[in-house]
């Protein structure tokens, strides 16, 4: 719990309750509310049932003293940020400079002059409402941000979908089947340089993108009722190359590297790549082919399966799960790891498919 919005609370941590009394006397006046604790192990246990926003700290304490109350703080996120003042007698300048190094961001050494403690305390006060204040704008402006890139990522998902009246829902049941996949991935502690819970929310965030490129096709080709000729599955083919320069055309703009695109990059690019070499645009094999595309493979074999097309049914899950495990060649298709957590968590794709089941027998 933090303090009181309208009083700031001063919490002072002495082993000698005259001093601290001294120390109140000296800050009456200032519109402050008032702790206290005389140990270190008191301070750090009434310190997490209500936040200062400053802390005065004795260092010569029996038991825990001041110092190393301070590393205890600086161990909790809750606590870490607290400005704390050494009070104290020790006046050394070993200490000094070790209570600077520890975080703290004044001593003061006893004895004092009350004018010292108040201007001190009140500056600090001062400089941790502005800090606090700040971090709260940054959060603010960049959890609109991240709103922004997430709307616009889904956007241009939608967009390319919408071109595709044949592929409803598709976008959005993929980046579940992405995101539960690499899940199952995670806990079977696969590829654990690459994929870590950043990564898995990266690839849940940029699924929506890999049939951007879609957008570039003709609806000739697009839009075709029934199956496409050579000439016309050669051109389709280019849609990940199209996405490829939609989001190449992204960074550039960014000016900088930028995790997420390059993530969507991966997935645009080899979602259609083969394990075993046969897939397009590159004949990528094995691991040459980004971890992000060999997930989406599987995700995106498995919604085609159970999706209707003008020139086929829609296949239940059992079906599906037939033909990726024969016709599609779990070895020729898929990385045999991915496939392997695929079939851990198979009911959950069936699970998903039926929750956003638009297109979905």
């Amino acid at each position: 719990m933090r303090s009181s919005p309208n009083k700031p609370l001063v919490f002072v941590v002495d082993d000698v309750p005259e001093n601290i009394q001294i120390a109140l006397s000296h800050l009456k006046g200032l519109g402050l509310e008032f702790a206290y604790a005389t140990s270190g192990e008191q301070a750090l246990a009434r310190i997490q049932q209500r936040t200062p926003d400053l802390i005065l700290m004795d260092v010569m304490m029996p038991g825990m003293d001041g110092f190393t109350t301070m590393q205890e703080l600086c161990k909790l996120p809750e606590t870490q940020s607290i400005p704390v003042i050494f009070l104290t007698a020790r006046s050394e300048p070993e200490d000094v400079v070790r209570g600077f190094e520890l975080g703290g961001v004044d001593y003061i050494t006893k004895p004092f002059h009350g004018v010292e403690l108040r201007s001190r305390v009140r500056n600090h006060l001062e400089l941790h409402s502005y800090r606090v204040s700040l971090e709260q704008k940054v959060l603010a402006r960049t959890r609109e941000t991240t709103l922004l890139k997430d709307i616009t990522i889904l956007a241009m998902g939608e967009l390319a979908e919408h071109r595709d009246t044949n592929t409803g829902g598709h976008i959005n049941r993929t980046r579940f089947f992405v995101k539960k996949l690499a899940e199952a991935l995670f806990e079977r502690r696969k590829f654990t340089d690459i994929l870590t819970q950043e990564y898995i929310v990266l690839l849940y965030k940029t699924a929506p993108l890999h049939d951007i490129g879609k957008v570039a096709i003709r609806d000739s080709i697009l839009l075709k009722e029934g199956r496409l000729s050579a000439e016309e599955f050669a051109e389709m083919k280019k849609h990940t190359i199209y996405g490829e320069e939609v989001i190449d055309k992204l960074a550039k703009m960014a000016g900088e590297p930028m995790a997420f695109l390059e993530c969507a990059r991966d997935m645009v690019g080899s979602h259609h790549e083969r394990y075993d070499g046969s897939g397009y645009p590159r004949a990528l094999k094995g691991e040459d082919i980004p971890l992000a595309g060999r997930i989406m493979a599987v995700a995106d074999v498995y919604d085609a399966l159970r999706t209707s097309r003008s020139y086929k049914k829609a296949l239940g899950h059992e079906e599906a799960m037939y033909i990726m495990a024969t016709e599609e060649g779990r070895e020729r298709h898929f990385d045999p790891d991915v496939y392997d957590a695929f079939l851990a968590v198979e009911l959950e794709f069936a699970r998903i498919a039926e929750e956003h089941s638009a297109g979905i027998k």
